[in-house]
């Protein structure tokens, strides 16, 4: 049996020294939104799997791309 390892967020208590982490806002994208990626350039969101995935149409090929979207901002 194999442990792996989770990432947990760490908590910032209220009467620490050090400031807060900033958390990035979570990307949200709708159906029909126009989109670009950094390796399949512009597209336009043809479904949405809620916090999983999103299938963009990239005229060239429609790809799934999964969440956290890392390479893929709305336009």
């Amino acid at each position: 049996m194999v442990m792996t390892k989770r990432a947990a967020p760490k908590r910032h208590l209220s009467t620490s020294p050090f400031k807060a982490p900033v958390v990035p806002p979570l990307k949200e994208f709708a159906v029909g939104d126009r989109v670009t990626h950094d390796v399949y350039g512009l597209g336009r969101v043809i479904g949405v799997e809620d916090g999983i995935a999103v299938l963009v149409d990239f005229s060239s090929a429609q790809e799934r791309i999964l969440s956290p979207y890392a390479k893929m901002s709305k336009l």
